[in-house]
């Protein structure tokens, strides 16, 4: 299940880290946070090195979408509930200077990254709720309008469009930008201690940390295992799909997106919390949304891709926790990971530096508003509920009841465990113990993965860790 960035960029290999290093800023994750931070650095006259679990890109930035938009769905009202009019007003100017930082950067380093400057659009039936919105974009800054029925599949009542936003290839993007960083794929960092990272083959001594890896995996300080979730969501693309120009994204949790690449359309959707799939059938659900609103057209790839969300809708960037006042984060970008990124970079670049950012306020990790506790008691919640499981759900079957080609939580031997058995009816059997914190895992029939619904953590049937924030695979 490769996306069509992976399969048309390969980005070439590099050297894992084998022995001791010291540098001025150590990056943590190469993918477009990480990379993107790391040469803003570099070109202030910051050493830095860029320390990678697997390879450059291989995380959520080959499985995104690639929509450079400071129009975040129906965000505007609901950011300035959350943050006031001040703070909402700083994070769309800081998305739209993220805009033309792409733009400007892909200009003057003459990256070819198939960049196309395209208008971003929110659609739905409701028309008040979306008049009421493109008034509160224009008032945050974006240059918002208003549009009655919008030539889209499925037939709609109007739209919010913002014009000048952008999309492009994200790896081909990345690979040009990581080639004069010193980058060290497969070092996964396991331990981070003052200013000292520890690998499996070495350490890195270093004035700052940046922590760019999607999802923090250092529990205490910090706490951001508590302060949001992570969510899934399900792409196809399709050939002779005929679809208007522009980036579209539905009202409302069960909206679809669409957008072109050359002659493709990239049609997603069947979003859920991660950990919350146990029926399946998303990618189903959008093969008949193809069938129906692209008669004819046929399917060349499909992935999915994993987004941690903040619990007040704005990302965390900034200082990790007043007691690390050396380390540095860029978390919770939402769905919106692309213009995330890049204002992480200009954020994260100014603070290490030493100098004042204009949007710093908006995204600083130690707010804690009404929005944030709730967003705390909600994800308690879901932890406890986690953690219980283990106790007091009983499993359905025995593993000899369970069908081929199926997964989930069974008896095996007198005892619960999480077993897959593949068509050729062997048994692959895992401890459905999360170990980041202990969580029962659940069974993504869509992925053939096991699931953590407390943090998000995933790892495939045979329990190797998939992405984080555990740090270890699961026993088998």
């Amino acid at each position: 299940m490769e996306s069509v960035w992976s399969k048309a960029c390969a980005i070439p290999p590099r050297d894992a880290l084998h022995g001791n290093a010291e540098t001025e800023v150590a990056v943590i994750g190469a993918g477009m946070a990480g990379i993107l931070t790391a040469a803003a650095l570099q070109k202030a006259g910051k050493q830095v090195v860029v320390l990678e679990a697997n390879r450059i890109g291989s995380g959520q930035t080959r499985n995104t979408t690639a929509k450079i938009t400071a129009q975040h769905a129906l965000f505007a009202r609901k950011l300035i509930a959350a943050l006031g009019v001040d703070r909402a007003k700083q994070y769309a100017a800081a998305n739209l200077a993220a805009v033309e930082a792409y733009r400007e950067l892909i200009r003057s380093e003459g990256i070819d990254c198939d960049f196309v400057e395209t208008s971003a659009h929110v659609y739905g039936d409701d028309v008040r709720r979306l008049e009421q919105e493109a008034e509160a974009e224009k008032r945050l800054g974006l240059p918002a309008s208003f549009i009655r029925e919008p030539d889209v599949p499925g037939g709609v009542a109007g739209a919010v469009r913002v014009e000048r936003q952008a999309q492009f290839h994200p790896l081909k993007f990345l690979k040009a930008l990581s080639e004069p960083l010193t980058v060290y794929e497969n070092t996964p960092v396991r331990r981070v201690t003052g200013h000292k990272l520890f690998t499996a083959n070495g350490t890195v001594r270093t004035e700052w940390v940046v922590f760019a890896c999607h999802y923090p995996f250092v529990n205490f300080p910090g706490l951001y295992f508590a302060r949001m979730h992570q969510e899934r969501s399900y792409v196809l693309a399709l050939e002779n799909a005929v679809c208007p120009d522009g980036m579209w994204i539905g009202a409302g949790s069960g909206g679809y997106s669409f957008r072109k690449y050359g002659d493709l359309l990239l049609l997603g959707g069947g979003g859920h919390r991660t950990g919350e799939n146990r029926e399946g059938g998303r990618y189903e659900e959008l093969r008949a949304r193809a069938a129906e609103w692209f008669p004819g057209s046929r399917e060349v790839a499909h992935w999915s891709a994993q987004d941690c969300i903040a619990a007040d809708g704005a990302p965390y960037i900034g200082q990790y926790a007043k007691s690390r006042p050396h380390w540095y984060v860029a978390t919770g970008f939402g769905k919106w990971g692309m213009t995330g990124s890049m204002v992480s970079a200009m954020l994260l670049c100014d603070m290490i530096c030493g100098r004042e950012n204009p949007y710093a306020e908006a995204f600083a990790p130690g707010r804690f508003d009404t929005e944030t506790a709730r967003g705390v008691a909600g994800e308690s919640g879901h932890a406890i509920k986690g953690l219980t499981k283990q106790l007091f759900q009983i499993p359905a079957v025995q593993e000899a009841r369970l069908p081929r080609g199926h997964g989930g939580i069974v008896f095996l031997h007198g005892k619960k465990a999480g077993v897959y058995k593949d068509e050729d009816g062997a048994v692959h059997a895992v401890d459905i113990r999360c170990p980041h914190l202990g969580c029962q895992l659940e069974w993504n029939p869509d992925e053939k993965s096991w699931d953590c619904p407390c943090h998000g953590s995933r790892f495939d049937f045979r329990g190797k860790l998939i992405s984080g924030p555990a740090q270890n695979n699961i026993k088998g």
